[in-house]
């Protein structure tokens, strides 16, 4: 190769690493809003069920004002705190409240910053201190004792769930329709690690919850087209301690009311097994 191509060639190489460069820069960049599909309306709220409420505002570490709702449940066996997916806010949570609320359940669920009447801009690390802020509000404000504290999150939630166990230890843990880690959700498994170098090792929940002693429960659909069947599977194979699958069916939103019959049941024996029976099952 003479002089002149192999100046081209070295240009072009340079060209190619520069574009490289600039794509990863540009995909951590938008990253937050390919993630998170917020709405700010609230279009509902448990009153609409006959639930009485409490409208809760908490500041977070970094001095962002959060929304959420705390439902108080009569003789209440433990408090679940309610970590939603990616889309919509709190009011689109109704369903999921009242079940939880007929278990025997007080619910506080927030909403993360930049959904529903939260302030603060999306960003993937503040959900960290979202969901710490709501842990200590819920602790040390409410004063409901840690052991008695059920994390549950779904679909994008349960990243944010797995992640608080980093911080805090709750009496139980309850992942629906979650993911092993977020390069994971690439289709093809050997582009995972291209994800990973794009994107950062986000919300590697199998990482942490291959340390985790707190007892799980993770539920999840084989119909499930959003967050596929195996990385639920390879998130509860990673679980150390006491754990337990239940499988449903129906799609990724719809699937636990659609599998009511088998969903509610499975929620209701993992609870009882830790914080025994309800009022209205007794």
């Amino acid at each position: 190769m003479n002089e002149p191509d192999k100046k081209r060639t070295s240009y072009r190489v340079l060209w190619l690493f520069l574009l490289l460069v600039s794509l990863l820069a540009a995909m951590r960049f938008l990253l937050p809003w390919a993630v998170f599909k917020p709405t700010a309306a609230l279009s509902l709220t448990p009153a609409a069920r006959g639930i009485a409420f409490e409208d809760v505002i908490l500041t977070t570490s970094d001095g962002v004002r959060i929304h959420g709702w705390y439902v108080p449940a009569p003789d209440a066996r433990a408090v679940l705190l309610f970590f939603h997916g990616n889309s919509g806010n709190i009011s689109n949570r109704i369903d999921s409240i009242e079940i939880f609320h007929d278990l025997g359940l007080s619910v506080f669920i927030i909403d993360y910053r930049g959904y529903g009447r939260s302030e603060g801009r999306l960003s993937i690390a503040g959900t960290t201190l979202d969901g710490l802020a709501a842990w200590r509000w819920l602790t040390e404000e409410k004063g409901a004792p840690a052991e008695n504290v059920v994390v549950f999150g779904r679909s994008l939630g349960g990243a944010i769930a797995v992640d608080l166990t980093r911080y805090a230890e709750p009496g139980a843990l309850i992942l629906e329709s979650t993911f092993s880690s977020l390069p994971d959700m690439v289709r093809v498994d050997f582009l995972a690690p291209l994800a990973r170098l794009i994107i950062g090792d986000v919300w590697n929940s199998v990482d942490v919850v291959s340390t985790l002693v707190v007892p799980t429960l993770c539920i999840h659909s084989p119909d499930d087209w959003i967050v596929p069947y195996r990385l639920g599977k390879r998130l509860y194979d990673a679980v150390a301690g006491e754990k337990t699958f239940v499988e449903i069916r129906g799609g990724h939103n719809e699937g636990f009311m659609e599998s009511i019959a088998v969903y509610r049941p499975a929620l209701d024996a993992f609870l009882t097994k830790r914080f025994g029976e309800s009022r209205a099952s007794r």
